[in-house]
C-alpha cells in the first residue's frame, strides 16, 4: 500500500486542537516524552511530530480530524509494552496517546461485566475486579504497565488461556473511532447477541491499524477461593505431554495454567539470575501446574492426591506443592522472571510462536541446533504456556547490542521452521513491523488479500498506523 506523505509540518492545526483539548492534551516537538518513540521492542526509537493525550473519544475523533486535514499518519498507543512495535511511530507522525483514558466507568455484578476505559492498566482491572468479588483472568508479566486497549489490539494471550481463553473471549462490547473519525459505540453487555455482524472482532487483533478502541465492556468470572500450585520436574517432552492430559482429566474444569521451561530456561534463570526455585537442576523440563477452584477444603486435597498419583506412576522425576498463596507466587516467580532477561542476558530477541504442543519439543531441539550452527555463538532458551501451543524462544548472541544482533538470519531459521512445522509466527504478541514480511508464513495468500482488502475499505487514506500488519 501506498502512504499519503504529510504535507509539512501543520503546528497551526496541533496548536488549534490544543487550545480545544487542553495544554496537557497535545505535547509539540520537544515536548514530546521519549516513551512515545519506541515500545519494548527495543527497536530504534523514532520521534512523532506530536503526542496528543485526549481524555474520550470525542478527543480522539478530533485528534483524527487534525490529521486528516494535514494529511499526517497517526498511531494508537497504550502502555507501549509491546514487542513487534505495532505502536510505535515512525518519524513525523502523530501519535494519539490514551494513556489519560484511565478508570473502571462500572462494574454490573448481575451481568457479570466492567467497563473501562481503553488506557486502564490490566492491573488496574485486576484489582476492581478483586474488589468488587469477581475475577479477570487475562493476566501477563508486565500487567503493572500494559493497557488494556493494546491487551485487545494484539488479542493478548498470557497465562490462563487453557482455562478462559484469548482476551477476544473476555471482551463483549468495544467503543471504537473509525480512521474516518466515526466514533462506534457498541459497548454491548449481553453474552448472547447475534444482531448482525458482530464488529468488535475487526479490531481485537487488528494492532491499531483498523480503528482505535477507546471503551471496552469486559467479562467477569467469579473469584476463585482456591488456588493451587506445583513445580515439576520430567525427564522427557513425552511425559511432559503425558503431564498435560493427566492435568485434564484429573483436574478438569479447576486447570488454570501450564507453563513448561525447557532446561536451558533453567539453567539461566538458576545460573544467571540466581533464583533458587524448590525443585534442582539436571531435569530435562520443568512445568507449572496451576489450578484454581471454589472450596480450598475440597480442591487443595484432591489437587494433592492427583499429585501423590503422579508421583506414584513415576511420571514426574521431582515435585514442590505451594503450602501458601506466598508460594505459589514464588512459583509464578519462577516463569515470570523471563521479563527481566534484558537485564540478566543483555540484548537478545524473542520469538513467540504458535505450534502444535505434539511437535514442540521437536521444534525447540531442530530450531536450536540450527541457530547453534549457522550463527556463531549464538545461545537460546526455551519456554512458554505450552497447554495452548504458544512457545517463547529468546536466542542471543554475547556482546553486541540489540541493533547488531544477527536477527535476519535468526527470523530466517526461526521463521523458516515454523512454516515447515505448519505453526504460527504469532501466538499472541502480534505482527506490527517486525514480523510483517513473516505473514505469509502462517496465512494464505487469500487470507492477506483479505486484510487489506478490509485495511482499504476501512481506512483508504492508508493514515492510521501504515505499514504495520500488512
Amino acid at each position: 500500500m501506498d502512504m499519503i506523505a504529510p504535507a509539512g509540518h501543520p503546528h497551526d492545526l496541533l496548536a488549534g486542537l490544543r487550545e480545544r483539548l487542553g495544554p496537557q492534551a497535545v505535547l509539540i516537538g520537544d515536548e514530546v516524552p521519549a516513551r512515545n518513540c519506541n515500545d519494548w521492542s527495543a527497536s530504534l526509537p523514532q520521534m512523532p511530530i506530536a503526542v496528543v493525550r485526549p481524555l474520550d473519544a470525542a478527543g480522539v475523533s478530533e485528534a483524527i480530524a487534525v490529521c486528516r486535514d494535514a494529511r499526517l499518519p497517526f498511531v494508537p498507543q497504550g502502555g507501549l509494552t509491546g514487542l513487534c512495535r505495532g505502536a510505535a511511530p515512525e518519524a513525523g507522525w502523530v501519535a494519539i496517546s490514551l494513556e489519560r483514558m484511565v478508570g473502571i466507568e462500572e462494574i454490573d455484578p448481575a451481568a457479570a461485566t466492567m467497563t473501562v476505559k481503553a488506557g486502564t492498566p490490566l492491573e488496574t482491572i485486576q484489582k476492581a475486579a478483586d474488589d468488587a468479588g469477581f475475577f479477570f483472568p487475562l493476566d501477563l508479566g508486565s500487567r503493572g504497565s500494559c493497557a488494556i486497549g493494546g491487551n485487545l489490539g494484539t488479542n493478548a494471550g498470557g497465562n490462563r488461556v487453557i482455562r478462559y481463553g484469548m482476551t477476544r473471549e473476555l471482551v463483549l462490547g468495544v467503543e471504537v473511532v473509525l480512521p474516518d473519525g466515526t466514533v462506534i459505540t457498541g459497548l454491548n453487555k449481553l453474552l448472547k447477541n447475534n444482531a448482525g455482524y458482530d464488529l468488535k472482532h475487526l479490531f481485537i487483533g487488528s494492532e491499531g491499524t483498523l480503528g482505535i478502541i477507546t471503551r471496552v465492556v469486559l467479562r467477569l468470572f467469579p473469584k476463585p477461593r482456591s488456588t493451587m500450585a506445583a513445580l515439576c520436574a520430567l525427564k522427557d517432552y513425552a511425559a511432559v505431554v503425558a503431564l498435560l492430559d493427566a492435568a485434564r482429566s484429573g483436574l478438569g474444569p479447576l486447570l488454570s495454567a501450564f507453563e513448561v521451561m525447557w532446561s536451558d530456561y533453567w539453567d539461566v534463570i538458576t545460573e544467571r539470575a540466581g533464583v533458587r526455585p524448590p525443585v534442582g537442576a539436571g531435569h530435562g523440563l520443568y512445568v507449572l501446574v496451576e489450578a484454581q477452584g471454589t472450596e480450598e477444603s475440597i480442591d487443595a486435597p484432591r489437587f494433592e492426591s492427583w499429585l501423590e498419583g503422579l508421583m506414584a506412576r513415576g511420571l514426574l522425576a521431582d515435585a514442590a506443592i505451594a503450602q501458601s498463596l506466598a508460594q505459589v507466587k514464588a512459583f509464578w516467580a519462577v516463569r515470570d522472571i523471563c521479563s527481566e532477561f534484558a537485564q540478566v542476558l543483555g540484548p537478545h530477541l524473542s520469538y513467540d510462536i504458535g505450534l502444535a504442543v505434539a511437535g514442540m519439543d521437536e521444534f525447540v531441539r531442530r530450531c536450536k541446533a540450527r541457530l547453534a550452527a549457522d550463527i556463531a555463538g549464538c545461545e537460546s532458551v526455551h519456554y512458554g504456556h505450552i497447554g495452548d501451543g504458544n512457545l517463547h524462544l529468546v536466542a542471543w548472541v554475547s556482546g553486541p547490542p540489540v541493533e547488531r544482533q544477527p536477527k535476519a538470519a535468526m527470523d530466517a531459521i526461526v521463521y523458516g521452521l515454523v512454516r515447515e512445522m505448519g505453526g504460527s509466527v504469532s501466538a499472541e504478541h502480534g505482527i506490527g513491523t517486525l514480523k510483517k514480511q513473516w505473514l505469509g508464513h502462517a496465512r494464505s495468500e487469500a487470507e492477506i488479500a483479505l486484510m487489506r482488502t478490509l485495511k482499504r475499505a476501512l481506512d483508504p487514506d492508508h493514515l492510521l498506523n501504515p505499514g504495520k500488519v500488512i
